[in-house]
C-alpha cells in the first residue's frame, strides 16, 4: 500500500475531495478537455470515479484501491482516469448516475463508470471491493487492447440514446388537460400515507432520510384538506427526528440519514443542504404547533452552522465528514466512562436522559446520544421540576460540547456552493419569520451580500467559490434556490433591490436555460460545457428539483411584479407533471406543494405605514404558505402590490387581495388574518 506517491494533477485543484486524492498513485485527471482529448487521441477507455468529501465509502474505496500501487498500475495502464467531485460538477454526476440507472444498476457514491474514448458510458457500479475492481479493470482493459470492444461500444450507443431521451418522454407523461382538484390531491396524499411509519415517524423501512420536502408538503396540504392525520404524522416525524441520533443532541444540526428505522444510528456526515431545508421544516412546524423542542432545534442548528460551517467572509461551507480518527462517528459518541469523566455525579441522570448504557448502543462500547420521551415525561419519572431539568440539560450540553471540541475534528469541505448557500439562506429566513430573531436575519443578509459579491458572474452566477476564487458556470439549481431566497429576503426586509435581483436572475434563466418546446428548464446553461446529453431535472429527491423550484418562483415573482406570463408559465410547468404528482407523490413532493398553492388563489398582502416592519413580524409568526407579502413605510413604490396603497389616516394599513381584488383595508394583523 502506498499513500505517499508523488502528487498527481489533482494537486492543482481546490476541491477538498479532489485534493484528498492528489497523492494517490493513480494518474488522476480532473474532469475537463485535457483528459477527454487524451482518451480520444490514444483511443483509450475512460474510468470516471465520482464522489464527495464527506462520503464514507468513497474513503474506503480510496484506501483499498486508489492507494494500492498494483491497482493504480492497472488503472494507469489501461485507462484515462478522471476524478469528479459531484458537488462541484453535479451535471457530470447527473448524466453518469442516470446512465447507471439505464443499465439497470442501483446508483450511489462512490460512482464508478467506464466510458468509451468518446465519453459514452457502457458499464459501472458504486463501491467495488479491491479484488473485483482489479478483475473488472483487467477484463475491460484487455478487451480494448485486443480490439475486442465492439460489444462495449454497442452498449455505450444504446445508453447514450437512452440519455438523450427527454425526461417527459422517459416518464411517458403528457400535459394534463384536467384541472386541479382536491380529490386528485387527496389521492396523491393517500399514497404517501400508506407508507407512513406510525411508530417512529417518517416512512417505513431503512435507511431513513429526513425528507423535509415531503413533510413541508403535508404542512401545506393540512391547511386545505380536513385530514388532521397528515399534520399529526408530520409533527410525530419532526419530534422523532429531533429525539434521534440523526440530530446532534449536543451541538445541533442534522446528519444526512439514519441507517435504522428509529432514527438512532446516523450516517454521521453533516451536509449544508439538509440543515438548510430542515431549518425551514422545523420553523414552519413551530408556526403551526409551537413547542419548545421545535424552537430548540432551530436555534441550536443555526448555532451549529455559525460555529462550524460559516466562513469569515459570510459564506457557508459544504459539509463535515462522517469520519474522524479513522472511525465513523468518533467525534460525536461517548462511552459511559467518558460521560462520567465530564459530568461527574450528574452522569447517571444524563445517561438516562440521553439513553446511554455501559455496554453502549454503537460500536466499541460507545453511545449515540438520543432521547425517547418528552422532557416533561422524563422530569415526572425522575421527580424533577421541568425548569430544573431544563437547566441541567443546558449545563450537560455545554460541558459535553466543550469536551468534544478538544477531540480531533471531522474533515471540513470548505467549498461554498451557491445552491446550498441559498437553501441555508432560505432556512434562516423561514426561521426569522417564525421567531423574529434579529440574529437570523443578520446572518441571512451577510450571506446574501457575500453571494452577490463573490458568486455573481456578470448577469448570471458561478456555482462554486473557494480560497478567493469562483469557478464553474452556475447550474439551474444555483439560480432556482437563490431566486427563491431573494424573493423571501424581500418579504423579510421590504428592500426592493432583492426582488429586482430575483427578477434579473429569472430573466437570465429564461434566456439561457429554458426549453419552450416543453415549458421546462434545462439543468445546464447554454453557454456551459456540452456533455453527451443536456438534461432536465424533474423529480424531487433529497433536494427539490430545480424545475419545481423555478415554477414556485415564477408564481411568486409573477404576483409581486404583476407579470401574468410568469404566473401562467408556472401553471403550465405543473400541468406537464400533474399526472406524475398523482402517481409518485414522494418523488414530486415540491411539485405537489405547488399543486396545493394553485388549488386556491394566492393572497396578496400589502402593509403600508410607519409600523410596517412590526406588522410584518407579527404576520410572520403565522403559517401562511399561500401568500405573498409586500410592504413599505410609505406608499411611493412602483411595485404593483404597493401602487395606490396608502396608510389610511396616517395609520399602518393592511390590504388583503386576491387577483388584485382587495377586501376592506384594516389596521391590525388579527383583522387581516380573518380576511384570509
Amino acid at each position: 500500500m502506498s499513500s505517499a506517491a508523488a502528487p498527481n494533477r489533482l494537486a492543482q485543484e481546490t476541491s477538498p475531495y479532489l485534493l484528498q486524492h492528489a497523492h494517490n498513485p493513480v494518474d488522476w485527471y480532473p474532469w475537463g478537455e485535457e483528459a477527454l482529448q487524451r482518451a480520444r487521441a490514444e483511443q483509450k477507455p475512460i474510468v470516471v470515479s465520482i464522489g464527495y468529501a464527506a462520503c464514507h465509502w468513497c474513503h474506503v474505496m480510496e484506501r483499498e484501491s486508489f492507494e494500492n500501487a498494483q491497482v493504480a498500475a492497472l488503472m494507469n495502464a489501461h485507462f484515462v482516469c478522471i476524478k469528479v467531485d459531484r458537488e462541484e460538477r453535479p451535471d457530470v454526476d447527473q448524466v453518469y448516475l442516470e446512465a447507471l440507472q439505464a443499465m439497470g444498476v442501483q446508483g450511489g457514491w462512490p460512482l464508478n463508470v467506464f466510458l468509451t474514448p468518446e465519453a459514452k458510458p457502457f458499464y459501472g457500479g458504486t463501491y467495488f471491493a479491491p479484488s473485483s475492481w482489479a478483475e473488472l479493470l483487467t477484463s475491460i482493459g484487455e478487451a480494448y487492447q485486443n480490439a475486442d470492444h465492439q460489444e462495449l461500444e454497442a452498449s455505450a450507443e444504446q445508453v447514450a440514446r437512452a440519455l438523450q431521451t427527454s425526461e417527459l418522454e422517459r416518464y411517458r407523461i403528457s400535459a394534463s388537460a384536467e384541472g386541479l382538484s382536491e380529490a386528485q390531491l387527496a389521492e396523491a396524499l393517500d399514497q404517501l400515507a400508506a407508507r407512513f411509519d406510525l411508530d417512529a415517524g417518517g416512512m417505513r423501512g431503512a435507511p431513513k432520510f429526513p425528507l423535509p420536502g415531503v413533510w413541508r408538503l403535508l404542512l401545506r396540504a393540512s391547511r386545505i384538506l380536513p385530514d388532521t392525520a397528515l399534520l399529526a404524522h408530520t409533527i410525530r416525524t419532526v419530534r422523532h427526528i429531533a429525539w434521534g441520533g440523526i440530530y446532534d443532541q449536543i451541538g445541533g444540526g442534522f446528519a444526512r440519514y439514519a441507517v435504522d428505522e428509529n432514527w438512532l444510528v446516523p450516517h454521521f456526515e453533516k451536509m449544508l443542504y439538509d440543515n438548510g431545508q430542515l431549518l425551514s421544516l422545523y420553523a414552519e412546524a413551530y408556526q403551526l404547533q409551537p413547542n419548545e423542542l421545535l424552537r430548540e432545534v432551530v436555534y441550536d442548528t443555526v448555532a451549529f452552522v455559525q460555529r462550524e460551517l460559516t466562513s469569515p467572509e459570510g459564506g457557508f461551507y459544504a459539509s463535515l465528514d462522517a469520519d474522524s480518527e479513522g472511525e465513523e462517528g468518533r467525534f460525536y459518541v461517548f462511552t459511559k466512562q467518558e460521560l462520567q469523566d465530564i459530568l461527574g455525579a450528574e452522569q447517571p441522570l444524563a445517561s438516562a436522559y440521553y439513553s446511554c448504557t455501559a455496554t453502549g448502543n454503537w460500536e466499541h462500547g460507545r453511545n449515540i446520544l438520543h432521547r425517547r420521551q418528552t422532557p416533561e415525561a422524563f422530569a415526572e419519572a425522575h421527580q424533577l421540576q421541568p425548569a430544573v431539568l431544563a437547566e441541567l440539560v443546558q449545563n450537560w450540553k455545554q460541558k459535553l460540547l466543550a469536551a468534544r471540541t478538544q477531540r480531533p475534528r471531522p474533515t471540513l469541505d470548505d467549498k461554498v456552493l451557491t445552491s446550498w448557500n441559498a437553501l441555508l439562506l432560505q432556512g434562516l429566513l423561514d426561521a426569522y419569520r417564525a421567531f423574529a430573531e434579529p440574529e437570523f436575519l443578520a446572518l441571512a443578509l451577510r450571506n446574501a451580500h457575500f453571494l452577490q459579491a463573490h458568486l455573481r458572474r456578470g448577469p448570471g452566477l458561478w456555482h462554486s467559490y473557494q480560497r478567493g476564487r469562483a469557478t464553474i458556470v452556475g447550474f439551474l439549481d444555483d439560480y432556482a434556490f437563490l431566486i427563491q431566497a431573494y424573493i423571501s429576503l424581500y418579504e423579510a426586509t421590504f428592500q426592493e433591490s432583492w426582488l429586482h435581483e430575483a427578477n434579473r436572475l429569472t430573466q437570465y434563466t429564461l434566456t439561457h436555460f429554458f426549453d419552450p418546446a416543453e415549458d421546462l428548464f434545462f439543468y445546464t446553461d447554454d453557454t456551459s460545457e456540452q456533455l453527451i446529453a443536456r438534461k432536465k431535472e424533474l423529480l424531487d429527491n433529497v433536494l427539490p428539483s430545480s424545475n419545481s423550484v423555478m415554477a414556485h418562483n415564477l408564481h411568486r415573482l409573477g404576483l409581486h411584479l404583476g407579470n401574468t406570463q410568469y404566473v401562467e408559465l408556472a401553471a403550465a410547468m405543473l400541468r406537464h407533471v400533474q399526472a406524475l404528482v398523482v402517481q409518485q407523490p414522494q418523488a414530486t413532493a415540491n411539485w405537489a406543494a405547488l399543486y396545493t398553492t394553485l388549488l386556491r388563489p394566492t393572497a396578496e398582502i400589502t402593509i403600508v405605514g410607519p409600523e410596517a416592519e412590526a406588522y410584518r413580524q407579527e404576520l410572520g409568526r403565522h403559517f401562511l404558505p399561500n401568500v405573498v407579502v409586500a410592504g413599505a413605510t410609505e406608499g411611493n413604490s412602483e411595485l404593483p402590490l404597493l401602487t395606490g396603497r396608502t396608510a389610511l389616516q396616517g395609520r399602518t394599513t393592511l390590504y388583503v387581495c386576491h387577483h388584485h381584488a382587495c377586501q376592506r383595508p384594516v389596521h391590525t394583523v388579527a383583522e387581516a388574518l380573518t380576511q384570509l
